[in-house]
């Protein structure tokens, strides 16, 4: 059974500076997460993913469609469960601990309805068992203000699962934080909600924690769902140019396809089905998609290209590589081939999901 169910639903608000009356922040949005998975709701500022998280949570209400939880469905436009019903955790943003309890009473709150624990006595086994879980059993007599932003969070997620809910919701639970310690904790929240076998959705701007984190992901732009997939499908399987360029690095370079075959500056490539996304008899001018992964430095090869621009990452370089036609590819490379600027290098291409779309698109790296 799908755990979290949301079958076209739309949420508007009010406006009266349009002829309507109401702007529409969401239009149709549909997905569904079986039990223990973790999906994402990924996308730019202001495209209706934390409109979606609050619908859901209860603290919107829908203007059309469904959603359901466990097959039971909890919001109409006509009626909606109260959040408190829905068996539905959520961790915020800022996390909003009660700075006036202890770490103890902050993951006791849903299970003592608020009330404060008196001198001595016990927690809660449920509160006992996540702050175990969480890794802060030795913080337990600590306000929110004496931990750190990473602790601070790990209290949060205790607190949202100690009841144990049917569904956890995140909203930009890394955004307050560093890079090195996003990167921590996104591995370790994946592993708590997959021990506790509990069903989540996180939402996010970053596609690094989108792909960290989620088993499945969906990208919005303008209150649509673009495209919802795995996030291998997604880097390599975009349904659209705009997608691709949100979830990773890239270029476009031209190409003439027919078929399941492109021509391109590199040669001629193989397309999978999937990823023809315009279906052509005849040959057809389109765009290739190529990933930075998708070219190889190769000393030996014989076609070269010219370096433009060069970003060291520690591990490797991102090249910027200018073709004989003038086109430019993005092009990772281990960092001990560290090339000049305007020196030719060798490279082939071990692309495996070669995408092409319509040649409206601009040929360009992004």
């Amino acid at each position: 059974m799908k755990t979290l169910e949301l079958d076209r639903i739309s949420i508007a608000y009010p406006d009266q500076s349009v002829r309507a009356g109401v702007v529409e922040a969401v239009r149709e949005v549909s997905f569904s997460l079986e039990k223990g998975k973790i999906g994402c709701l990924l996308g730019p500022s202001g495209c209706g993913k934390t409109s979606v998280l609050r619908a859901i949570a209860g603290f919107l209400n829908i203007h059309s469609g469904e959603i359901r939880i466990d097959g039971k469905t909890i919001a109409t436009p006509s009626q909606s469960l109260a959040p408190e019903k829905r068996s539905v955790g959520v961790v915020f943003q800022d996390y909003a601990l009660f700075p006036h309890l202890t770490v103890a009473e902050n993951v006791a709150f849903g299970l003592t309805r608020g009330r404060r624990l008196g001198p001595g006595q016990p927690l809660p086994p449920d509160a006992q068992e996540m702050l175990a879980l969480v890794g802060l059993t030795d913080q337990i007599d600590r306000y929110p203000h004496e931990l750190s932003g990473g602790q601070q969070q790990r209290v949060a997620l205790a607190r949202a699962l100690a009841p144990r809910p049917g569904l956890i919701l995140l909203d930009e639970p890394f955004s307050n934080l560093d890079i090195a310690l996003k990167e921590r904790l996104a591995r370790e929240i994946r592993d708590i909600l997959g021990q506790t076998q509990t069903t989540a959705i996180l939402v996010t701007h970053d596609q690094h924690e989108a792909f960290a984190v989620a088993d499945e992901v969906g990208v919005m732009f303008d209150g649509a769902l673009a495209q919802w997939g795995d996030p291998y499908t997604l880097y390599h399987e975009p349904n659209s140019a705009k997608v691709a360029r949100f979830v990773g690095e890239g270029a476009l370079i031209s190409g003439d396809q027919i078929g399941h075959r492109v021509s391109t500056p590199l040669g001629e490539l193989p397309l999978k089905p999937c990823c023809c996304h315009d279906e052509v008899s005849q040959l057809k001018p389109v765009r290739v998609l190529l990933r930075p992964d998708d070219v190889v430095h190769d000393d030996h090869a014989t076609l070269s290209a010219r370096v433009v621009r060069k970003a060291f990452r520690g591990a490797d370089f991102l090249y910027t590589l200018e073709l004989p036609n003038g086109e430019q590819i993005l092009s990772l490379v281990p960092s001990h081939h560290d090339h000049a600027l305007d020196e030719p290098i060798g490279i082939r291409l071990e692309a495996d999901h070669v995408v092409t779309f319509g040649d409206a698109e601009p040929v360009s790296p992004f």
